[in-house]
């Protein structure tokens, strides 16, 4: 199963379509013959990492049918400038009509699974996990979160109902670390480990004490993450957060972290550069 093959998929797709099409092409329908035959190449204009190839097959059938899709590459896919990605054929007028919603997210994912593939190679050969976070575009996450994954990077977790991460509100609101993570322990569902976000040693003490299964070190240098994870001393995994960067993930890699997330992945990536050429067939 790929993603374009899920519900929620589906109707982002016909959303997104909607919202480019509307009342219709009316460039299209103005300028070119109704029953015009087209070949359509999507290629790379630079190295990436691609993701999102599935959805253009998707998206030529919810946009009328009719297009022969050839695909090149599958997801997860390192190319370089003048690859080919896709090949179609079919409709002139379906062609056109899907080019830019398949652009956008070919774009957009590539350009996610380039970010994590990066961040994977500059952490190789640690015990690290890449893994993102809920720092996604609404409505996109499932799309977002599956490019991480073509580029060799993990998830955290989708939403909040899968997982448990205790954070500073949670922790002002229960009255206490220790009184959210009793909590927490006590009506976890099975299967559902406790996470606590911990700012300095005395937090993470007192996490390890009431019994956390995951500590988030939020936000510490990378002396500090060393220090962290030496008293930790495998009683929990540990995940290291904030002030991660293509300069700094190496080291906090080298503390001894388990996962570090990185935001960045989803919310400040540059999209993949990715054209479609037509020719009349």
């Amino acid at each position: 199963m790929t993603p374009a093959d899920l519900p929620s998929v589906d109707a982002l797709l016909r959303l997104a379509l909607a919202e480019d099409l509307g009342a219709g092409d009316v460039t299209t329908r103005l300028t070119v013959p109704a029953d015009a035959q087209a070949a359509a190449q999507i290629a790379a204009k630079d190295t990436a990492v691609i993701a999102g190839v599935p959805l253009v097959r998707k998206l030529c059938d919810l946009t009328g049918g009719g297009v022969a899709v050839h695909e090149r590459v599958g997801d997860g896919a390192r190319v370089r400038s003048g690859d080919a990605l896709v090949a179609l054929t079919g409709p002139a007028h379906t062609l056109l009509a899907v080019e830019r919603v398949a652009l956008n997210l070919l774009q957009h994912l590539s350009g996610i699974a380039t970010m994590t593939a990066r961040f994977v190679g500059l952490v190789a050969g640690t015990r690290c996990r890449i893994v993102d976070t809920r720092k996604t575009l609404p409505g996109l996450r499932i799309l977002q979160k599956y490019a991480v994954r073509a580029g060799g990077g993990s998830n955290h977790r989708f939403g909040l109902a899968d997982g448990i991460l205790i954070k500073g509100n949670h922790i002002a609101a229960a009255g206490g670390l220790a009184q959210a993570v009793r909590a927490a322990r006590a009506g976890a569902p099975h299967g559902l480990r406790v996470e606590v976000e911990c700012r300095d040693l005395d937090e993470v003490g007192a996490a390890l004490q009431a019994g956390a299964e995951l500590v988030l070190l939020d936000n510490m240098t990378v002396p500090q993450l060393a220090e962290a994870v030496q008293y930790i001393n495998r009683r929990a995994l540990v995940e290291a957060s904030g002030g991660v960067n293509e300069d700094t993930v190496a080291a906090i890699a080298a503390t001894g972290v388990d996962l570090v997330s990185v935001g960045a992945l989803t919310h400040s990536v540059r999209a993949a550069d990715i054209h479609m050429v037509l020719t009349l067939g």
